[in-house]
């Protein structure tokens, strides 16, 4: 016999569905929907409809935005020389959060994961081969994650751009603060070796 009553059931589903949500948060995401009034659910639902709806591609660099530019590429105080290609709009918030880079991105929108059927032509490279041609781009900071698929997707962009001439950077990765040598891992060591600068 099933836990919950059908519909119940199938709002805890559809929460799973979201990345990192297991059944015991898509259980209290759904209790937590059914103890909201009529118009706190209403609310709800328009945001996310809104926000679906609103939210879509920037034209120049891929990241979410309202308008067709994005908000850091309508920006003129902005380095356009220097850009910054990472995986997923989300890393763009990570960035902004520091206030310390003052160029633009570039969003993939994915890695290339021969396994899940992606390959370069999936993701947005192509565009990024046009931007740097068309915006006379000095420096391409490669930012994507340190794992098997983000550093094929590294190589590969740093193969294709290589003929332009522009320089290539790739985000140094290495041992966190406070931790112990000891526990990191053999890539981990690699990267923060190759990242090393002068102290």
């Amino acid at each position: 016999m099933n836990e919950f009553i059908l519909p119940l059931e199938k709002m805890v589903e559809a929460f799973r569905r979201l990345p990192g949500v297991g059944r015991k948060s898509a259980e209290r995401m759904a209790f937590g929907i059914l103890g909201m009034s009529e118009a706190e659910t209403k609310d709800f639902l328009y945001a996310i409809s809104n926000g679906k709806e609103s939210i879509r591609p920037c034209a120049c660099c891929g990241n979410i935005s309202e308008t067709d530019l994005c908000p850091i590429c309508a920006d003129e105080s902005r380095d356009k020389k220097t850009v910054c290609v990472v995986e997923d709009s989300k890393a763009v918030l990570t960035f902004e959060k520091i206030k310390e880079f003052k160029g633009v991105y570039h969003v993939l929108g994915g890695v290339i994961n021969p396994r899940n059927g992606i390959g370069p032509d999936d993701i947005n490279i192509a565009s990024l081969i046009d931007r740097i041609q068309k915006d006379g781009v000095s420096e391409v900071m490669i930012a994507t994650n340190a794992t098997v698929e983000g550093e094929a997707t590294a190589m590969y962009i740093s193969r294709v751009i290589k003929p332009t001439g522009v320089k290539i950077t790739r985000l140094a990765y290495g041992i966190p603060v406070g931790a112990d040598l000891e526990y990191a891992d053999k890539l981990t060591l690699l990267r923060a070796i190759e990242g090393r600068r002068e102290f």
